[in-house]
């Protein structure tokens, strides 16, 4: 598979900019992919450029930093399953706090909105907490 920057964008769900960002930052594999001989100097794009773009995307969604791919990226070459394993647990940690954060967050929210729902009458009680 041949892909120019925007078809490789477009096949893995982000934009041209946000795979040139990714080049400078090194996550992709050269930041000059080689030209094909008459296609007007324009740079192509393999499987391995859209696997690995598809990985930064879950890694992020996940919750792990770029720092973190990075990271992610270089134990996968030098396998070292326990040190990724250790960053995959405490990323489950901190979106077990995240998580109960949220939750404790709709629960007050939810409160507010019992309690604005029992009278027209004086100052907002969602706007009023939000103002402490």
């Amino acid at each position: 598979m041949a892909l120019t920057i925007s078809e490789l964008a477009q096949t893995s769900g982000v934009g041209v900019e946000t795979v040139r960002f990714y080049q400078r930052k090194g996550l992709l594999f050269d930041p000059k992919p080689a030209s094909t001989t008459g296609t007007a100097g324009r740079r192509h794009y393999g499987d391995q450029e859209v696997s690995r773009l598809r990985f930064i995307r879950a890694a992020q969604r996940a919750g792990f930093t770029l720092e973190e791919i990075t990271e992610l990226l270089e134990l996968d070459r030098s396998e070292d399953k326990q040190r990724a394993r250790a960053m995959a647990e405490a990323r489950i940690t901190a979106l077990d706090e995240r998580i109960a954060e949220l939750q404790a967050a709709r629960r007050a929210l939810e409160g507010l909105a019992k309690e604005c729902a029992r009278s027209d009458k004086g100052p907002c009680p969602i706007i009023t907490a939000f103002e402490r």
